[in-house]
């Protein structure tokens, strides 16, 4: 059954701690799964991704227990499953398929709602040249692996998504032989630093060679470590433009050296003139006087949504570059964002790569969230400034990366 909720204007003078990273935990769970000891994640997630990676661990062999503000994962303790199910998450489908061809099964990788309209042919592609056999539904899930995953040479195409990339670096690793992956046109860069960071972290050695060439010698070890998670940037991101549009917020939890690809919405709010203090434990926006702005999200897709609102809210037309890396989210990003921001008077033009807002009233309305969890922020975020109330359909899915959303932003607790 899906939820509506009813977001209304209102100025808004407010401290909220970012929720926990879930690209940073889904990542430590997958390197927790090849450790060689217990691992403890502090400051974990609880959205659904997350959950999701979670019970692939379990289903992977590992042992999962849940603490208060910490999670244990002890691998190696379980029988390997038949079937993962990834329920939602691109990242979860494309980082463990590599991870799962380690243990010589066969294994079917499953999910459910828009990640089944999500292509996967680039898993088959990586996957194949490594010595696994793959099946897929047409390019879809599920897909089937089976035998064990080899060291060697493989090419790969990142210019739809690198989190296959990122499943590769953190496999290849456990194998006996040494690896070279080559990668062609490689997008969203930072998310590769991220995922090489955290592989540090547990003591794995990866050349990385211009983002074109990664060296990975084989059989490295996973070290036992403790880790905290870090805060998101990208759910922070429309808390920030929700300061910069409706009054003040204080957004605590945000590592300021972090290497998240969202953390770029601080260059986009001080080329659109807003109000930013960047302090060690906070990051402070205030109301502002916001003009036109050009910004390139290639590599930070994710912040398309919290820039449609705060490009809504500037005197003028602003340009965002990047716009051939949504067509394949939870929803077909553009077009949505298009199409629901008209009706709340928000006239968006695209013109091949790139999309054009024209900054004017935010008229409210009733909006589908398309079942995208960021076209739902960005929604209840640009109610804050509406003449109206705009009204969310589907609103639940904020579920997949923030559960909280409705109520740090707009004080509503959502069930």
């Amino acid at each position: 059954m899906t939820k509506t909720i009813i977001a209304i204007s209102q100025k808004i003078n407010k401290t909220v701690k970012a929720p926990a990273s879930k690209s940073v935990f889904q990542r430590v769970i997958a390197c927790a799964v090849l450790a060689e000891d217990d691992i403890i994640i502090y400051n974990p997630s609880f959205c659904n991704d997350c959950k999701a990676a979670l019970s692939i661990a379990e289903n992977l062999g590992a042992e999962v227990i849940i603490e208060i503000n910490k999670i244990i994962i002890r691998p190696g303790k379980n029988k390997i499953s038949n079937t993962i199910n990834c329920r939602e998450s691109g990242l979860s489908v494309r980082m463990f398929s590599p991870i799962t061809a380690l243990f010589g099964k066969t294994v079917t990788i499953k999910g459910t709602g828009s990640l089944k309209k999500r292509p996967i042919n680039e898993i088959q592609a990586a996957l194949t040249q490594l010595g696994i056999e793959c099946q897929t539904n047409k390019g879809f899930i599920p897909i089937s692996v089976s035998g064990k995953l080899s060291g060697g040479n493989a090419e790969i195409d990142g210019s739809l998504s690198s989190q296959i990339l990122t499943g590769l670096l953190i496999a290849l690793p456990k194998v006996k032989e040494d690896s070279v992956i080559k990668v062609h046109n490689l997008k969203s860069k930072p998310y590769i630093d991220l995922t090489l960071n955290i592989l540090s972290s547990f003591g794995i050695k990866i050349r990385n060679e211009n983002y074109k060439e990664f060296h990975i010698k084989g059989n490295q070890q996973f070290k036992a470590i403790n880790y905290t998670v870090e805060g998101d940037w990208s759910g922070a991101s429309f808390l920030l433009v929700a300061g910069l549009i409706a009054g003040e917020i204080k957004v605590t939890g945000l590592n300021i050296n972090s290497v998240q690809a969202d953390k770029k919405i601080i260059d986009a709010i001080h080329f659109a003139n807003g109000t930013i203090t960047v302090n060690k434990d906070a990051v402070i926006t205030k109301k502002s006087k916001l003009k036109a702005f050009k910004f390139n999200a290639t590599d930070c897709p994710d912040l398309f949504p919290p820039l449609v609102v705060m490009a809504a809210c500037c005197i003028g037309t602003s340009e965002i570059i990047g716009v051939n890396r949504l067509k394949h989210k939870e929803s077909n990003r553009a077009e949505v964002l298009q199409q629901e921001f008209k009706k709340i008077g928000i006239n968006i033009k695209i013109i091949n790569n790139k999309m054009f807002i024209e900054g004017g009233k935010i008229s409210g309305g009733i909006v589908e969230s398309h079942n995208d969890h960021r076209i739902a922020m960005a929604a209840a975020t640009a109610a804050l400034a509406s003449e109206k109330e705009i009204i969310i359909n589907n609103a639940e899915c904020i579920n997949k990366s923030y559960p909280t959303f409705y109520e740090d932003l707009l004080g509503y607790t959502f069930k």
